[in-house]
């Protein structure tokens, strides 16, 4: 069972991570991803950035879905992807913020 809560937890983490690059990419709009040089600091295409969203959609979608029995309706099930999202949250907000001037300070 504890695996389970691991697994829904990453499968947050892709949920919250599919957001910002499907969204920048259908607005057309390039944002940074792991495929641009430098990693993760240099901008994608808006194109790279759908595929890579969609494809956090599914990893995160397997992870919920296909890994134990997980129920939303359980609140003991939810806190596991909530924290993933949380956690890729801030880091998101921290580390992306510093090109977008959403980091005022450190």
């Amino acid at each position: 069972m504890a695996g389970s809560y691991v697994a829904w937890f990453f499968g947050g983490v892709f949920l919250a991570n599919a957001v910002p690059h499907f969204v920048s990419g259908v607005r057309g709009e390039p944002f940074q991803s792991p495929f641009a040089k430098p990693r993760g600091v240099g901008l994608s295409s808006s194109t790279v950035n759908v595929v890579w969203g969609f494809f956090n959609l599914v990893v995160g979608y397997a992870l919920l879905c296909h890994v134990g029995d997980f129920d939303l309706r359980n609140t003991v099930d939810a806190v596991a992807p909530g924290l993933g999202i949380l956690a890729i949250g801030l880091f998101g907000a921290r580390h992306f913020g510093r090109f977008h001037g959403g980091r005022l300070t450190d």
